[in-house]
């Protein structure tokens, strides 16, 4: 009776914790909740859910003064406004709050020169702060990062950096973000979009490359050099002619993809790795056609093993990228219903090759009739 007892009185303790768990996280993202005290001097804010947990809050005055305050959800790290030319992190200018290790906040304007640490400067950039002072608060499990700006004119469509890091700064020396976004913002309209359109192109490149080169043009010349040797020399110079146009437009979809992967910094090891393979395989593949053995030659049939083998290796985990590396992007049913139809045709195509391939060979081993 005693354990039930303290059994009872723990669900009774813990059951309005929880339902506050789910009360607040339930008004994470909401503009409802009023600011606290401590900003009571930034009032009359727009405000829009911005991203995630982000919250912006923000007006202009006629003065082109932008006042902001921008909260989330906060346990450590750092958090980060930037306000971008282009869209990018290279080139802008961050505000970035955070609350050190012995409690005391910080915000400091930082100036993105580059990608890696070194290169992100503290108390440096390009924007113009007013005489109120910037301020970071910590209140009820969030963070809200207070500051105004002076602009020559005023603000209509802006593109905004927006991240969060879950290594608190020490000297004022960032990590690297766990997560971040880039938004078109509108500060007349309050609307926002993802001022991606470069990353999407470039994303799009890529996968039609990738596909183009590796998923099409190469089990082309592949199926060319299995089943067309009876109209030889022509099915030798299809297949030398496609192998390598199709290994020039999939060393441009690697090429698009590092690119891309510099631009993005996603964490998609598989998709790197089984793609290094398949280069390499066919770098292997290109250097074989320049050391290719006469066909009289001792190593020749070694030669062939080595070159069949390694195409149809680097075919398949080609395939297998493709596919990997439409589940990573993102790609929506299009690209699903457009690589699928392309791996039926060929294997459709393989199939009825392969079985007149087989006919021709069996009427070749039957022996001439007595006459």
């Amino acid at each position: 009776m005693q354990a039930a007892s303290m059994g009872l009185h723990s669900v009774v303790f813990i059951v309005p914790i929880i339902l506050a768990a789910i009360t607040a996280g339930a008004q994470s993202d909401s503009c409802e909740l009023e600011l606290p005290a401590a900003l009571s001097n930034y009032s009359g804010l727009s405000c829009r859910p911005i991203w995630n947990n982000f919250v912006l809050r923000y007006s202009q005055n006629e003065e082109n003064v932008l006042s902001i305050v921008l909260s989330t959800i906060y346990t450590v790290g750092w958090v980060g406004m930037g306000f971008s030319t282009d869209g990018r992190m290279v080139g802008s200018s961050a505000m970035v709050g955070w609350m050190g290790k012995t409690g005391i906040p910080h915000i400091r304007e930082f100036y993105l020169r580059g990608k890696s640490a070194s290169e992100i400067v503290a108390d440096q950039g390009q924007l113009l702060s007013t005489a109120v002072a910037p301020k970071v608060l910590v209140h009820h499990a969030k963070i809200y990062l207070a500051f105004q700006l002076k602009f020559q004119a005023p603000l209509a469509q802006q593109h905004l950096l927006f991240a969060i890091g879950t290594s608190t700064p020490v000297h004022k020396h960032l990590k690297k973000h766990s997560d971040k976004i880039s938004l078109l913002f509108d500060f007349s309209t309050g609307s926002s979009s993802t001022s991606t359109s470069h990353l999407y192109k470039l994303k799009r490149s890529h996968g039609v490359l990738a596909i183009f080169g590796w998923g099409v043009l190469l089990p082309i010349g592949a199926i060319i050099a299995r089943y067309c040797k009876q109209w030889d020399p022509l099915w030798y110079y299809l297949h030398t002619i496609i192998q390598l146009m199709g290994f020039m437009i999939g060393l441009a979809a690697v090429v698009t993809g590092k690119l891309l992967f510099d631009e993005l910094h996603a964490t998609v090891y598989s998709h790197r790795g089984i793609g290094i393979f398949v280069l390499v395989l066919g770098i292997l593949q290109v250097m074989a056609f320049f050391v290719k053995p006469d066909q009289d030659s001792k190593i020749r049939r070694y030669w062939n093993w080595y070159h069949h083998w390694g195409g149809r290796l680097a075919l398949f985990f080609a395939a297998v990228n493709i596919v990997v590396g439409i589940q990573v992007g993102g790609g929506g049913s299009s690209w699903k219903v457009g690589y699928g139809f392309d791996l039926a045709i060929l294997f459709i195509i393989c199939i009825i090759l392969e079985v007149l391939l087989w006919t021709r060979w069996s009427k070749k081993n039957i022996p001439s009739p007595a006459f």
